[in-house]
């Protein structure tokens, strides 16, 4: 049988994720009753793993558009492009979404231009259409089609900031950094260490994430404790492992980073 160009995003191995709450029931309810879904919530505390976790459970495929301040809506819906003299048509991830019931995951949002993110406005509510206007198409939804977003409100500004007009067609879902038991079991699991080298990675989260508006924009990452984690296991001293893994990826002030070096130094 030949393959079709949709089945290319559909996950083969189950992606490892632990429920915190009751996301994974709510999220199923919103795909039953093709509710489009926003996820609220830090940088790296879980959201594209979840999505890629209920993409696999839900037996759909997945396609993930990472937005940037250079994203056209063409890069969503599509273009001509000339293929052996001739021009084709090709559609974008999104319109292949539509077309073939795949979850099309946005991934901060915010990041697109606003001139492109009313493309979706469409399909995020009762009608589910996408107006293809290069080829004066209106393409209908898939029955299985669910589309995802995704933004980070601790960098929300004026500049960029979610249009309430956007906001207000979708289910929201607030992620946050896991409780200490779970991140600890997350770690484990991600990094393969030990209980006590989880543990102490994840007191030194918590210190970390303490300092958020004293000094830093934004508390560490679970995965960044996880990169730390892999890096110990490897044999790495945890000073060197948490410096090159958490200080210096989350700040440039060398203050700050001394400062968490000194937790380090007492924690592990």
């Amino acid at each position: 049988m030949n393959e079709r160009p949709i089945d290319r995003y559909r996950l083969a191995k189950e992606p490892f994720y632990v429920p915190i709450r009751d996301e994974v029931t709510l999220f199923e309810l919103a795909a039953r009753s093709k509710t489009p879904v926003m996820l609220k919530g830090p940088t790296g505390c879980g959201k594209t793993r979840f999505v890629e976790h209920m993409a696999y459970r839900l037996r759909r495929p997945l396609i993930t558009v990472a937005c940037h301040e250079d994203l056209t809506a063409s890069d969503l819906v599509g273009r001509y492009l000339l293929k052996g003299g001739e021009t084709e048509w090709v559609d974008g991830p999104l319109s292949l979404a539509v077309r073939h019931g795949a979850i099309c995951y946005l991934d901060e949002i915010v990041e697109a231009r606003k001139d492109t993110t009313v493309v979706i406005h469409p399909l995020s509510d009762a009608r589910r259409i996408l107006p293809v206007e290069k080829k004066g198409e209106i393409v209908e939804a898939h029955d299985d089609f669910l589309l995802v977003i995704s933004y980070n409100p601790g960098y929300q500004s004026l500049v960029k900031e979610l249009k309430q007009s956007t906001k207000q067609r979708f289910l929201a879902l607030e992620f946050d950094y896991p409780p200490p038991a779970l991140e600890s079991h997350i770690i484990q699991r991600e990094a393969a260490v030990g209980e006590a080298t989880a543990a102490s990675l994840v007191k030194l989260g918590e210190k970390v994430r303490n300092l958020k508006h004293h000094g830093l924009d934004e508390g560490v990452s679970t995965r960044l404790l996880i990169y730390a984690g892999t890096l110990i296991r490897e044999g790495i001293a945890p000073a060197t492992a948490c410096q090159v893994a958490i200080a210096q990826p989350i700040t440039d002030d060398s203050e700050m980073q001394r400062a968490i070096s000194e937790l380090v130094s007492t924690i592990f």
